[in-house]
């Protein structure tokens, strides 16, 4: 089986940087001999105590991912060691970066699936890399810019050119792990036995990270990236023996630098980290003061709202009261007034029967009574009628009454939902202030918490500051003590190990924290709910008092027309007893009917319950209480009677005219 020509392993012991920060072990392949360090290309032998570890007929494709694998980390650990040395930012056209673009691409292109199309075969590394956007949202950046490039019109170009802008970003380790994990997803555009979906990708995605102590600033809109061949020049890899006892002193020197830059670069993520911590904890401070404030004025303006209420029930009891009086007062003012009415109408008919009588006499002697006596039968039956209008009347001050005690009943019910609210009201406030202690309790504890992971940051940095010290001091007796730096790194090494435990248990911490202040953040969002519903509820509470104050207004109204009501049937009394005196004057005189009669005759205003009718006894219009309230004896009867304005100030002229 032949066997390609080139560097195999590692030619120095030092160790490589992980994905976690730790050092990955390069374990030699046995029957392969360090030919490296006499400027020679390494070839394989057969190694006679080894028969199990190479079988007489090894898989191609393993041997090409072996291959692969060994030359990408040629290519990185030349990388590193020349950009250290070199000192500056790398360009385009450094020769290490280059070839390891070129390594690279080869890697990404084992195994790679054939797309067949209608014109030819398709075989790019554009498709995987393309994929990253989906499972690594930062990468959409990345993405968007190399579709923008002008000179870029093949997928290959495109994938060189994602490659450069990855390490520019210092996430290619962090991209391509990414894809590494969705195997499936890799499925679609690899062979089962491709690099990416064995161990070696892995392998080579740990290695990446040690690229990100590089700064690099390549070009890559001038660049032509679609015509470039990707040949690996394997002499940059071949080592002499001159330069390799200058370069081991140098090579772990690198490595020593690697391991610091790693730690750098935690340090400086855990810093970050713990600032946002900080801004988030004083976010969360700001917020529970406002809740607090918020709900002291929720509560100030509750016992606002019960005094209120306590003041309403006095009321509504005081007008319950006063309504219950009047009430049995304009009961016993109607039996009354109704016992008058029966005496008076009495009296009435005994007056009649008499005038009959005198109208029997004198129908023979004079035949003009008669015309009068047929004036009195009108006259009675308008009696009547007004009789009736009377009882009309108190029948519709009895519906009005009910109709009352209806409303009465009706402020009852509401003032009872009114006390079922506030009891509620005050049982969500309880839950609400136990609420709010157990929030106090949580953020001292979060306090402590930050306290204690301060403590452990201050501790971490002056462990980081003593350890830089160190490295200065250990730098300067590198070139001295060889020996001596292998035992420090080992040292080193547990710390690391030491710091990647707290750097756990931090993160165990912050989840905690997390989980803790998206709980308060719940709890926050329902007091903030509770307060609206507290919002409605005094809109509700300031609704019903407007609506009790009309209620007021209406029984107040009403009083005030239960009050004329007994004033005008107290005056009733009058009336009949002015009617009969009126018989002799409204001989000669239209008397107008009730129904007729809409709207006074002077101010013609539209009669109702307050403005109620009068006629006048002079001209027999009817009138307003305002347009006749005048008194004045007339011819017919010796006695004050009602007269409207017009008419009184007629017979004011005539009187005036008389007199001499």
């Amino acid at each position: 089986m032949a066997t390609r020509s080139g560097p195999w392993f590692l030619s120095s012991p030092v160790p490589l940087l992980g994905p976690s920060g730790r050092a990955l072990a390069v374990r030699r392949l046995p029957g392969i001999e360090d030919r490296a360090s006499r400027g020679a290309a390494p070839r394989l032998q057969p190694d006679s105590g080894s028969n199990d570890d190479f079988p007489a007929t090894k898989d191609p494709t393993a041997v090409e991912r072996a291959n692969l694998l060994n030359m990408a980390k040629l290519s990185i650990k030349g990388l590193i060691e020349s950009a250290l040395s070199f000192g500056r930012t790398l360009d385009s056209d450094y020769p290490p970066l280059q070839q390891f673009f070129v390594v690279m691409e080869h890697c990404l292109k084992h195994g790679l699936k054939v797309r067949k199309s209608f014109l030819s075969y398709n075989k790019t590394i554009w498709g995987p890399l393309e994929l990253v956007e989906k499972l690594y949202p930062e990468a959409e950046e990345i993405g968007a810019s190399v579709r923008d490039l002008p000179g870029l019109k093949t997928p290959l170009g495109r994938a060189r050119a994602w490659l450069r802008l990855a390490l520019m970003q210092k996430k290619m380790a962090d991209y391509l792990r990414c894809l590494i994990i969705q195997r499936d997803l890799l499925s679609e555009f690899y062979e089962y036995h491709a690099l990416m979906m064995e161990e070696e990708g892995a392998v080579i995605v740990g290695l990446l990270v040690g690229l990100n102590v590089i700064d690099a600033n390549l070009c890559v809109k001038g660049e032509d990236l679609d015509s470039q061949v990707g040949v690996i020049d394997f002499s940059m890899y071949l080592k002499n023996e001159e330069d390799i006892g200058n370069k081991e002193r140098n090579v772990q020197i690198a490595a020593i630098l690697d391991q610091k830059n790693y730690v750098e670069e935690l340090n400086r993520q855990l810093n970050n980290t713990v600032s946002s911590l900080h801004s988030r904890v004083d976010s969360l401070e700001k917020s529970n003061t406002k809740l607090i404030e918020e709900l002291a004025i929720a509560k100030n303006n509750i016992i606002k709202l019960q005094e209120e209420n306590h003041q309403l029930r006095s009321e509504n009891k005081l007008i319950l009261m006063k309504t219950q009086q009047h009430l049995e007062v304009t009961k016993v003012d109607v039996e009354t007034e109704l016992q008058t009415y029966k005496h008076s109408r009495q009296g009435l008919d005994e007056m009649y029967t008499e005038a009959r009588r005198q109208l029997r006499d004198e129908s023979q002697l004079r035949q003009d009574v008669e015309n009068e006596l047929t004036v009195q039968v009108s006259m009675k039956k308008e009696i009547e009628l007004a009789v009736k209008l009377l009882e009309k009347d108190i029948h519709e001050k009895q519906d009005t009454l009910i109709g009352l005690r209806q409303q009465l009943e009706e402020v009852k019910a509401i003032n009872i939902e009114m006390y079922q609210k506030l009891q509620g009201s005050e049982d969500g406030l309880k839950e609400k202030n136990e609420i709010i202690a157990r929030l106090e309790e949580k953020t001292s504890n979060i306090t402590a918490a930050m306290r204690q992971l301060e403590q452990r940051l201050q501790q971490a940095e002056k462990a980081q500051m003593e350890a830089e010290d160190e490295d200065e001091k250990y730098l300067q007796e590198c070139l001295s003590k060889s020996d001596s730096l292998q035992k420090q790194i080992s040292q080193k090494e547990k710390q690391l190990v030491q710091l990647e435990t707290d750097v756990k248990i931090e993160k165990e911490w912050r989840q905690t924290l997390q989980e803790d202040l998206q709980k308060e953040k719940d709890a926050l969002c329902h007091l903030r709910n509770e307060t609206q519903q507290i919002i409605i509820l005094k809109k509700k509470s300031l609704n019903l008092q407007d609506e009790n104050q009309q209620l007021k207004k209406v029984c107040h109204d009403q009083e005030q027309a239960l009050q004329e009501l007994g004033n005008k049937l107290s005056e009733s009394k009058l009336k009949i007893e002015d009617i009969k005196e009126a018989n002799k004057a409204l001989q000669g005189l239209v008397w107008l009917k009730d129904k007729e009669a809409t709207h006074c005759k002077l101010c013609e205003k539209e009669f109702s319950l307050s403005k109620r009718k009068h006629h006048c006894r002079n001209c027999g219009e009817i009138f307003c209480n305002a347009c006749s309230d005048n008194e004045l004896p007339l011819p017919s009867s010796p006695k004050p009677v009602r007269v409207c304005d017009s008419c009184h100030a007629l017979l004011i002229q005539r009187c005036s005219s008389n007199l001499p």
